[in-house]
């Protein structure tokens, strides 16, 4: 319902110059019932990425892939399998009719930092090196940059829009060969 209330109002009047108030009232709740599900006004935009989030740490340690890479694959492939096909980010899809500004895009960072930091925590864990190693970071880097761009193509593709694990896998692909030849 807020979600909904939000879109409808970073549609009409941009993000910038909705308010939680605005949001609230438009959902029928009170600015104190906003913050019980958000912590900001930018977190309405990212629920499924918040989910997909949430959910990496799962997919990576239910792995039985031996190859730290191929378990990253799995999770990543699993993750975009789990997201409704029918929910498009409007934050992306319609960025510039909000007019999402710099402060929306900067929320993301935050949202991408925690799948860096559970991807390479990961893989530091399955090779006995530190999460800071040159190569935790790496994989984590290439196949989250690699995922990111499948569902940024994905979101654009508009009704010819295939399954999310489609894009992801053929991003990956290439990707997890090279990383995984070493």
């Amino acid at each position: 319902m807020l979600a909904d209330a939000a879109a409808e109002l970073f549609l009409e009047q941009g993000y910038g110059r909705t308010t939680v108030d605005q949001i609230a009232a438009r959902a029928g709740v009170s600015r104190a019932t906003f913050f019980n599900y958000f912590t900001a006004k930018s977190d309405v935009m990212w629920l499924d990425l918040d989910a997909a989030v949430a959910a990496l740490p799962q997919h990576l340690a239910s792995s039985t892939e031996s190859s730290a890479v191929r378990a990253v694959e799995d999770a990543l492939l699993a993750a975009a399998r789990a997201h409704d096909p029918e929910r498009v980010p409007w934050a992306i899809a319609q960025a510039e009719v909000m007019d999402v500004g710099d402060g929306l895009v900067a929320s993301v960072a935050t949202r991408v930092t925690a799948q860096h930091r559970a991807v390479a925590s990961f893989v530091a864990a399955r090779t006995g090196e530190h999460a800071q190693s040159l190569w935790p970071q790496t994989v984590a880097g290439a196949m989250l940059g690699a995922a990111a761009a499948a569902f940024g193509v994905w979101v654009t593709d508009g009704v010819a829009r295939r399954p999310l694990v489609e894009y992801v896998a053929a991003a990956l692909t290439p990707v997890v060969a090279g990383l995984d030849a070493r």
